[in-house]
């Protein structure tokens, strides 16, 4: 499953990265899966809308329906 959702995590990569941020798994404790965001990504508002809209609806969707994004920490 951990490469699954690497995979899955560079697939969205570049799309963060036309915003300015990006992304990185962090680590991977059962179905929780701790990401930090970078960049425009991790002082954006909207950022906790874009990983539950966006990378975790996309994990979801790719991995495994259980899965939890957990954003650790934020990073600029």
């Amino acid at each position: 499953m951990e490469d699954k959702i690497k995979e899955a995590i560079e697939a969205i990569r570049p799309s963060l990265q036309n915003d300015g941020g990006d992304i990185s798994l962090e680590r991977i404790d059962g179905k929780n899966v701790h990401v930090k965001l970078h960049g425009h990504c991790a002082g954006c508002p909207m950022s906790q809308i874009t990983l539950s809209n966006g990378v975790e609806r996309y994990l979801r969707d790719t991995v495994d329906p259980e899965l939890v994004v957990i954003n650790d920490d934020f990073i600029c």
